[in-house]
């Protein structure tokens, strides 16, 4: 009877199969435990087991294609790396610290079930451009689903506006009153600026989908590979142009959490908007039990729990980006071990825009709910008509300046009294001005304010129901064209 493989968590000498004490024959003592635990990046770079044997099985693939290795030694090459998948799966494959990184620990597997055989999948591959490799199917696939997040949000925001194409909510400038908008507006530019996200995600995933597999450790290899061919089974689009940048380039994952850091900081003002409408000086929006809690002391509140953790973790999206710049600064070419730090940055970073997307989703979908009548009543109560009542001066020839002067001086008058616009009778009006006429009353009521907004891309009722329209289309053709 055949023995049974060594266990997944066996030892086999050194990290690369070299005297039991060392991390190769060219050392003659092991690792310092401290350093080892340390040095060891296995207990977070393991997230890329599914990429890594990816990468390996293209390579050996590959090396079998240029008649490095034999069809035959490829094959059981595979059929080894598809072995640990399933361990894996299983639950079974496990490796400690004493294997060092998740490229390692692969390796070492596969040669206690292989044997020399398994030996021979490093050839023509250094770590540096494997982890390059694996880090960017890694992003690129977490990319793609937060592309699929945003589009869930946007959804969530389109689906709210549409419903609110005709409710009104005060707009604000410096956080005061300033015009009334049509809801729908302000939720549409949300969209718009998720829209843009989606746009330099895309722009960064083009810059991921290059591969640097085949650069080895800085200089190429003298091993006759085909980098074309690796690149293609793995579907990148290219191949790095010069091995030392192969290896070197970390841009892709600052950009990514550039990206990443615009999209939080969207989802931020966003979150900071909600929080302002719920409490209840606005009292704009309800929410619902679904996603808020209430207070282990004072039982009439109920918190703004969502969009506060949004508001919060984006700073932690910043810090990664500060994070990985000051990483980088200041390495000189090539590889350098500062780059193991690129991954928890990446891992965590990603998680998280994830994490709030998908609240910011459900916030919207079934969270909260919007006060039309309070919202109305806000709208009416304010100045926010001012000046609207200088462009209805400026319609009958009265330049900008006297106009905006005149209702300036009306605005404070109205304060002084107690009354708002809306409220003054037309003999008031007329002695401000001659050129005011009965109609006054229509053009400043918030309603014809809003609609009277009719410039490309304005508030206006007919134009929010154009960029809704845009919206749905948009969001359905991208739908359509996802595979």
């Amino acid at each position: 009877m055949a023995a049974a493989p060594p266990s997944p968590s066996a030892g086999g000498g050194g990290v690369t199969g070299g005297s039991a004490a060392g991390w190769s024959d060219r050392f003659e003592q092991g690792l310092h435990p401290a350093i080892e635990r340390f040095n060891a990046s296995i207990g977070f770079d393991i997230a890329l087991l599914q990429q890594d044997l990816d990468g390996s099985i293209a390579h050996a693939r590959m090396l079998a294609a240029c008649a490095v290795i034999t069809p035959e030694e490829a094959d059981r090459l595979v059929e080894g790396l598809e072995q640990v998948r399933a361990e894996a799966a299983a639950g079974s494959f496990r490796p400690g610290i004493e294997a060092e990184d998740v490229h390692f620990a692969v390796e070492r597997r596969l040669i206690e079930r292989l044997g020399p055989l398994g030996k021979k999948l490093h050839t023509g591959r250094s770590r540096n451009d494997q982890v390059g490799t694996d880090v960017r199917l890694w992003l690129r696939e977490r990319i793609d689903d937060i592309d699929a997040a945003l589009a869930r949000f946007e959804r969530a925001l389109l689906a709210q506006a549409e419903a609110h194409a005709d409710t009104l909510i005060p707009g604000y400038t410096h956080l005061q009153r300033a015009q009334p908008l049509a809801l729908a507006h302000h939720l549409l530019a949300y969209i718009e600026m998720a829209e843009r996200d989606r746009q330099r995600l895309a722009d960064v995933r083009r810059r991921v989908n290059i591969s640097p597999l085949g650069a080895a450790a800085l200089a190429g290899t003298p091993v006759p590979i085909d980098r074309r061919h690796t690149a293609a089974s793995l579907g990148f689009a290219a191949i790095y142009a010069n091995s030392l940048d192969a290896v070197s380039d970390r841009d892709f994952a600052v950009e990514f959490m550039a990206a990443a850091s615009l999209v939080m900081v969207h989802l931020s003002r966003l979150s900071e908007e909600v929080i302002l409408w719920a409490s209840e000086e606005f009292a704009f929006v309800a929410l619902s039990d679904r996603c808020a809690t209430g207070s282990s002391l004072m039982p009439q509140k109920k918190n703004p729990d969502v969009p506060e953790l949004v508001r919060g973790k984006s700073g932690r999206v910043f810090g990664h980006l500060i994070g990985l710049l000051t990483m980088i600064k200041g390495l000189p070419l090539a590889y350098n071990k500062d780059f193991q730090e690129d991954k928890e940055a990446l891992f965590d970073g990603v998680s998280t825009c994830l994490a709030s997307l998908e609240a910011m989703a459900i916030l919207f979908e079934e969270g909260l709910e919007f006060r039309p009548a309070r919202l109305e009543q806000a709208v009416a109560s304010d100045f926010s008509n001012a000046t609207d009542v200088a462009d209805y001066l400026v319609a009958r020839g009265v330049p900008f300046r006297e106009a905006y002067q005149l209702v300036g001086s009306l605005v404070k008058s109205c304060l002084r009294e107690g009354v708002l616009l809306r409220e003054l009778p037309l003999e008031r009006w007329q002695a401000l001005h001659p050129a005011f006429e009965a109609d006054i009353h229509a053009a400043i009521e918030p309603r014809q304010v809003v609609a009277a907004r009719r410039s490309e891309g304005g508030t206006s009722f007919d134009q929010v129901r154009l960029q809704l329209e845009r919206a749905r289309q948009r969001l359905d053709r991208q739908a359509a064209d996802q595979p």
